[in-house]
């Protein structure tokens, strides 16, 4: 990816984040930086087969998103996230607290 089509890209989706936020101007650079973070992390993600749909063959850039997310806003590792969403489906509420818990078990221990 040249560095044209990276900042594209990281434009796009920081304008994704800004209207998932409800556009409230005035974050624009937390909001470029996550982009840019996420933009990055997706591009160093290795493709495999089973990171397709199958019914599409596209890349569910949504689950790495949610996982990303998941794992930044709550302190957790990427892995942790991962298995957390994997064992409470979308229960946004009982994942956000069990990820609050594996962090607040990391810290005390």
């Amino acid at each position: 990816m040249d560095d044209d089509d990276r900042t594209e890209k990281i434009r796009q989706r920081a304008y994704e984040i800004f209207q998932r936020e409800g556009g409230i101007l005035g974050h624009h650079d937390r909001h470029w930086q996550q982009a840019e973070m996420e933009i990055d992390r997706e591009a160093a993600l290795p493709l495999t087969a089973g990171d397709a749909l199958p019914e599409t063959r596209e890349i569910d850039s949504a689950d790495v998103l949610t996982v990303e997310a998941l794992a930044m806003r709550t302190g957790i590792s990427g892995d942790e996230a991962q298995a957390l969403l994997d064992r409470l489906g979308n229960d946004r509420a009982a994942i956000e607290q069990a990820a609050r818990s594996l962090k607040a078990k990391r810290g005390v221990g």
